[in-house]
């Protein structure tokens, strides 16, 4: 069989496994310190939690690897109008999630949320924007090396429009790099995040330029996969590949500090790099030793095969959970002082509240693949 008309299983858990762990850390239970591991670092350093979100953008350019071929039967026009509606829709979805429910209940009534406080950019966003920048590179510059070119120059111009804009004394600061300064000219403080007790973005403007090669490598790698079909060679190819993605990563570390929260491009560097590990170790598992007599890879690509929809559900499920008023507390509250706190106190019971939560957007996730409904956007 001719290796690109096969099905990748381990591309499809990838996936979902993804998916699984981003809704764990994004909703722990309250009442409780999750455990360090389940939260972001603070600025700078690295959390198996800060992996979530570029290996979402890297599943996006794996996906981007399938979907792209359909694209060499339209016209140009035609695949540009594609990629633009499709990323701008993720763009507007995000958007909304952002401001829903739109209104809120004071002892006056209902009052709408008003748009001057809603912020503009965050996750589906930032992935909107990468699939768009991502697949327009991909598509007109044909020529692989010129894409690498390219994605250095994300990397690396990045940087350099920190050191130059920002604040000389603390370049790579929260309220001192070039990308807040661009945020609060675009947006001003109130379009923006305000979950670290400051007027910052960490899915601002300037740091999606780095993100941008997140998808741009994922979708090489699994072109790469496909060309050279399941086997050791892969393995052995992706795995080296990614050490040296990790080695640039620590090295340019030094002076240029790994975080998530600034999406250094050290840190680009490291997520690619550790994403081409783990899918090397997922071909060998599932693709050539075809550990799975379990079937245990079927609970991942339950939620693999709609992707979207289950993350958006878990966002809004858990907005819902807030607005939910029981006494003087919410549901979310509730839930877990009347029950997984009392259970299993501390960070063990809000573990077991995001285990739960997820395990429910999962029934959702088996329902619609029972009923072979697959949301695509």
């Amino acid at each position: 069989m001719n290796p690109k008309s096969e099905r990748f299983l381990s591309l499809d858990v990838f996936r979902g496994m993804t998916i699984c762990f981003m809704i764990i850390v994004n909703t722990p239970g309250s009442g409780a310190q999750p455990f360090s591991p389940l939260e972001h670092a603070a600025w700078f350093g690295f959390t198996p939690t800060d992996l979530v979100f570029p290996s979402f953008l890297f599943a996006v350019g794996n996906a981007m690897s399938f979907t792209m071929k359909k694209f060499d039967s339209l016209s140009t026009g035609q695949v540009v109008y594609r990629i633009l509606k499709r990323g701008l829709i993720i763009f507007l979805i995000g958007y909304l999630m952002s401001w829903f429910p739109f209104a809120d209940h004071t002892k006056d009534g209902w009052v709408m949320r008003p748009f001057s406080e809603t912020r503009i950019m965050g996750v589906l966003q930032r992935i909107g924007l990468c699939y768009i920048f991502g697949s327009l590179i991909i598509y007109f510059v044909r020529n692989r090396t010129w894409v690498f070119i390219i994605s250095a120059l994300l990397l690396v111009g990045y940087w350099v429009l920190l050191l130059i804009y920002g604040d000389p004394a603390a370049p790579y600061g929260m309220l001192t790099n070039a990308g807040t300064y661009l945020d609060k000219f675009l947006f001003g403080d109130a379009h923006l995040y305000h979950g670290e007790g400051v007027a910052f973005d960490p899915e601002g403007v300037l740091s999606t330029l780095p993100a941008i090669v997140n998808v741009i490598c994922g979708y090489y790698a699994g072109r790469f996969i496909q060309e050279k079909g399941k086997g050791y060679e892969t393995i052995a190819r992706l795995t080296l590949m990614g050490a040296l993605f990790i080695f640039l990563a620590l090295f340019w570390g030094m002076a240029f500090p790994i975080g998530k929260k600034l999406w250094s491009s050290p840190f680009t560097l490291l997520t690619v790099g550790l994403d081409m590990v783990i899918i090397s170790a997922l071909i060998y598992l599932v693709e050539v030793r075809h550990w799975n007599k379990a079937n245990w890879t079927s609970f991942f690509t339950t939620v693999g095969k709609n992707p979207l929809a289950i993350y958006i559900l878990s966002e809004v499920l858990v907005i819902i959970f807030w607005m939910i008023r029981i006494g003087d507390q919410n549901f979310m509250g509730w839930i877990n002082s009347v029950f997984f706190q009392k259970i299993a106190p501390g960070a063990i019971g809000s573990l077991l509240f995001a285990i739960s939560y997820m395990l429910l957007c999962w029934c959702v996730g088996k329902i619609l693949d029972k009923n072979k409904v697959y949301i695509r956007v």
